[in-house]
């Protein structure tokens, strides 16, 4: 079975993934970047910025395992917040360059890691010790799903299928670990396995394709009619 940690499939993922989320940005015009994503309080700018930041953020995980010379994501929320929103401001065309060059430098500084160094362990943007083998599932997970947040047309459904199931293991790993989580059965249709949320014996079945349920898991479709489920990331 697939890991996060399977790079002869997170790095083809994350390559498909940043072509197709840069070929969504590419349909979006100097007026549309400055409209609405589809997450609250961010225009399609800002996502943008964020993926821009995030590349070079993960380059530098990528640094810290190749050298052993600590270079952490940010050096804390706020640098994070005031980065996105100063690259957000910027004209559109620098703002898509600042995008493609920070996406081919991530690229870059992981095709340089030997054997030895990707599974150095370096720290995510939370402090959770991780091998730089993770670095290219974090990516997969911002390219992928910030497509869909940009609201222009990129959907849930675009996921391969490997990456669906991954976000599956990932997600309901996150929330079931969460107090409020409730225990559920999620059986996708279109996968002959389930998964299970939450603790204790799950009391409620949901059945549904699997990229809608991930789609519901990580809050980028509506879970009408489901149980309430608490915040992913």
């Amino acid at each position: 079975m697939t890991t996060r940690h399977d790079l002869d499939a997170t790095l083809p993922w994350m390559r498909e993934g940043t072509a197709h989320m840069l070929a969504v940005i590419d349909e979006l015009t100097d007026d549309d970047l400055r409209g609405p994503s589809s997450l609250p309080g961010w225009t399609r700018a800002h996502v943008v910025g964020h993926l821009a930041r995030n590349a070079a953020a993960l380059a530098r995980l990528a640094s810290w395992a190749r050298t052993g010379v600590e270079t952490p994501m940010y050096a804390d929320r706020e640098q994070r917040a005031a980065e996105i929103e100063e690259s957000a401001g910027q004209p559109a065309d620098t703002l898509r360059a600042d995008l493609a060059s920070t996406a081919a430098t991530l690229d870059e500084a992981l095709a340089e890691l030997s054997d030895l160094q990707w599974p150095a362990e370096v720290r995510s943007a939370l402090g959770r010790a991780i091998p730089a083998s993770e670095v290219p599932w974090m990516r997969i997970r911002e390219v992928w799903l910030h497509a869909v947040d940009l609201n222009a047309g990129a959907a849930v459904d675009d996921l391969p299928t490997g990456v669906l199931d991954l976000l599956l293991d990932d997600v309901t790993a996150v929330l079931s670990a969460k107090e409020d989580c409730p225990s559920l059965e999620l059986a996708p249709t279109d996968r002959s396995r389930a998964w299970r949320l939450g603790k204790g014996d799950a009391a409620t079945r949901v059945a549904a394709p699997a990229a809608d349920l991930v789609g519901w898991l990580t809050g980028r479709l509506p879970g009408t009619g489901r149980p309430t489920l608490p915040r992913w990331l």
